[in-house]
């Protein structure tokens, strides 16, 4: 049926098409890094993770870019509050979410912007506005007209009266209109600022993603990713200050992952009612978490509870005691031993039965996930196999080797796309050893640019194997490397 996807800005289901056949273009807004993500921020990192997936696995070949807010009232705040540096903070609290969304086995994006490293960007597309009227300075700070958008409100549906309730606007009476939002800040004694033609300053929150995204990704993107308490206002300006400074469409398709929920209620750090994922994951193994998020659709509600949790936890046992049942057929039996059609032509009606569960599971998992990314009814395609396997399996009435070995093979593939299913001690030997010449080729490369002085590089290369669970450790005997939890 092709790929359809739900755009929040047309409020309908539509078949995507990419800007450029076959390459998908993704934004995603990242955290602002004042502290650690909780479970509910991690819905969101996931889904835009298993999207990526679902897109890679239909043949797409995708750039994510998410971002990192690191400058923002609540970074300065909290590390006036601790007594370090907002930059001290940033670093910290980046690092930390790397690690978190690593260990759920969330692949890292393509590009990973930091606001402060995109200053000078910022600061372009706010000289753009300002040359189009769109905006306008006030002793060192400059705001956006949102009247000057006409279409402004597009993407909320929100009243020219209503925009103002829940947006971040801070009340100054200079403003034209109270609507209006700041794009540029002018600096305050004792917070962090940068130069620019209006003074010294910091950027405000949505220039950041827009500068961002288009920096990366180009003036129109693909899919612009988030969670939707980010859909007014931090969306809806974004769309206003990038479309009229460029003229041409922001976001073609963009997507909103519903709240995560507790006792009823949004899990926020507003609400103080938030569970670290890190604290999460030192309780419930990666997967766990990871089922129980995509247990439903991602613009539907999903409550937590410890019951869920543990509702997930021996769905994903039975999983994984299919799974190792299987696994000694797929290593006696290895891929493409024998066709589809050689089994199909000497077969009990247990095995047929089997092979057409297969192609059922396949048929009904692309549809789920083609359907707007339904993941909770692509589990269910996956566990409707895993049923059928145990009964082929139990029945030891003529199932062949090599069909069980078929199912293996895509049960893991279809997992992979849900990153359902942990690679166990054998895949994972497998792996360090197909990535070995890989990293000793890459620590060549690190020290010949410790060579010639180009920490930049050098430090990049180390950075980026550590998001990936590689830590290295430089000797003086050479720099070794393994593998971290």
């Amino acid at each position: 049926m092709g790929l359809k996807i739900y755009n929040t800005l047309s409020r309908d289901l539509e078949n995507f098409s990419p800007l450029n056949e076959g390459h998908v273009s993704m934004y995603s807004c990242g955290p602002t890094v004042y502290d650690y993500i909780h479970i509910g921020n991690a819905r969101t990192a996931l889904i835009t993770d298993i999207i990526r997936r679902h897109l890679e696995f239909r043949g797409y070949t995708v750039k994510l870019v998410q971002n990192l807010t690191d400058i923002d009232d609540k970074i300065i705040a909290r590390a006036q509050t601790l007594g370090i540096s907002s930059g001290q903070l940033a670093q910290t609290n980046g690092q930390a979410y790397f690690e978190d969304t690593q260990r759920l086995g969330i692949q890292p994006a393509d590009v990973h912007p930091k606001a402060t490293e995109h200053i000078p960007e910022m600061i372009d597309l706010i000289k753009t506005l300002i040359d189009k009227g769109a905006a306008y300075v006030i002793d060192g700070s400059v705001y956006y007209r949102v009247n000057s958008f006409n279409e402004y409100g597009k993407l909320s549906r929100r009243k020219p009266e209503d925009l103002l309730a829940g947006a971040r606007v801070e009340v100054d009476e200079r403003k034209e209109d109270p609507r209006d939002f700041d794009m540029w800040k002018a600096a305050k004694p004792g917070e962090p600022s940068w130069e620019s033609p209006w003074g010294p300053g910091r950027p405000g929150w949505h220039i950041e993603c827009s500068s961002m995204a288009m920096k990366h990704l180009g003036e129109t993107i693909d899919i612009h990713a988030g969670g939707e308490d980010l859909l007014f206002p931090h969306h809806e300006n974004e769309i206003a200050q990038s479309e009229l400074a460029t003229g041409k469409p922001f976001a073609r398709y963009w997507v909103h992952v519903a709240f995560l929920k507790i006792d009823g209620k949004r899990m926020g750090k507003s609400e103080e009612n938030f569970i670290f994922l890190r604290e999460a994951l030192d309780r419930y193994p990666a997967e766990v978490i990871r089922h129980f998020l995509i247990s439903a659709h991602y613009r539907h509600p999903l409550d937590y509870s410890l019951e869920s949790l543990q509702k997930s936890e021996s769905a994903l046992n039975r999983l994984n005691n299919c799974l190792e049942a299987l696994q000694k057929y797929n290593d006696e039996a290895p891929e493409g031993s024998e066709t589809d059609d050689a089994i199909s032509s000497n077969s009990s009606e247990t095995n047929t039965n089997l092979l057409s569960a297969i192609q059922n599971m396949q048929k009904r998992f692309t549809d789920a996930m083609d359907n707007d990314f339904n993941s909770a009814q692509a589990v269910g395609s996956i566990f409707t196999l895993v049923s059928q396997v145990n009964k082929s399996i139990a029945s030891s009435n003529g199932v062949l080797p090599h069909t069980l070995a078929s199912a293996f093979r895509k049960l893991t593939e279809i997992c992979e796309v849900l990153g359902i299913y942990a690679n166990n001690d054998h895949n994972s030997d497998k792996t360090a050893e197909n990535l070995d010449p890989l990293i000793e080729l890459l620590l060549e490369i690190r020290q010949d640019a410790r060579n010639q002085k180009d920490w930049d590089t050098s430090d990049k290369i180390r950075d980026r194997l550590k998001q990936l669970n590689i830590e290295i450790k430089d000797t003086r005997e050479g720099s070794t490397w393994k593998f971290i939890s």
